[in-house]
């Protein structure tokens, strides 16, 4: 990522605001604003709409609430790609689900864990930054890949899953969209699958700012260095299919399809639920879980409707 981030804490607390202000320029070297209500908050994003790389929102505010900023945020053509966290002291999973389904990325339960508030904010700015990556990268592919009807890749490494991400999603339609989504099912074959790096050691990782340096020490592994993912692309009829398989053991994916409130306040967990109900018409996982197929109706753009499921068990 180029540059320094750009963090806007929207609160009417000045003490919390200082608080995470202090906490986050002590862990990054980041540039942060702050806004003590939803209405200026809104003024300082729609002046600037590409100055800001992650936005932590309260949701219980004098004046615009939290829920009422984040629509608007939305319904903004730039703003809308910007990750917002929520920070509440609610942790109902049903109010948790109402601000994952109005589209926030992540969600904290206050009183947070420093250590927490510092890991999904660097995530939510890694994952702009990736977006924002790919979206450069797309506007430099050819557009004679819409030709493209079928085709097979090796990749082994998570440059090479980007790569392929931005090359294959310009034969999509809305390619920004797709290539979001296939970007994370290429990373997830490489480092769930491939490297067998689980969702407790990712979180862990994440929070030491070690899971590249642990991704490039497993590549080298004489156990996994010779593994490789593989990506085909079929053009059968007017859908397009992508699948995507790894050589690793396999993994539980159901309970990852959709979003789920037990994992809002994780600094990953919600890359194959995006996915599956932003990215693709459909996405079905095969077998032992390592193998998945996304499909794109190629005369449709994806719906920006995502269901969300509330498990509270």
């Amino acid at each position: 990522m180029g540059g320094v981030a750009h963090i806007l804490i929207v609160d009417d607390e000045p003490i919390g605001v200082e608080l995470m202000r202090e906490v986050l320029s002590d862990a990054e070297d980041y540039e942060i604003t702050s806004a003590e209500d939803g209405e200026t908050a809104l003024k300082l994003l729609e002046a600037s709409p590409s100055t800001f790389d992650a936005v932590l929102l309260d949701q219980n505010m004098p004046g615009l609430s939290g829920m009422q900023v984040l629509e608007k945020i939305k319904e903004h053509p730039v703003l809308s790609h910007c990750p917002v966290i929520f920070q509440s002291g609610n942790d109902d999973p049903r109010d948790i689900a109402a601000g994952l389904r109005a589209g926030a990325h992540y969600y904290l339960t206050k009183p947070y864990d420093n250590v927490v508030l510092c890991s999904v904010v660097k995530t939510a700015v890694n994952d702009y930054s990736e977006y924002k990556e790919i979206q450069a990268e797309l506007d430099r592919r050819t557009s004679l890949l819409g030709l493209l009807t079928s085709a097979r890749f090796e990749f082994s490494t998570l440059n090479e899953a980007r790569a392929l991400a931005a090359l294959l999603s310009r034969a999509c339609p809305d390619p920004v969209t797709v290539a979001t989504g296939l970007t994370e099912l290429l990373l997830n074959a490489i480092e769930h699958g491939n490297l067998q790096i689980s969702y407790a050691e990712k979180t862990a990782l994440n929070e030491t700012d070690s899971w590249n340096d642990e991704v490039e020490r497993r590549l080298g592994l004489p156990e996994y260095r010779q593994r490789k993912a593989s990506v085909e692309f079929k053009l059968i009829g007017s859908t397009i299919e992508l699948t995507i398989q790894d050589e690793g053991a396999g993994f539980d994916w159901l309970p990852y399809l959709q979003l789920s409130p037990h994992r809002a306040m994780d600094s990953h967990g919600r890359g194959i639920a995006l996915a599956n109900t932003l990215s693709f018409s459909s996405l079905e996982y095969r077998g032992n879980g390592n193998e998945v197929c996304a499909r794109v109706e190629k005369d449709a753009l994806i719906s920006e409707e995502a269901p969300l499921a509330v498990n509270q068990a």
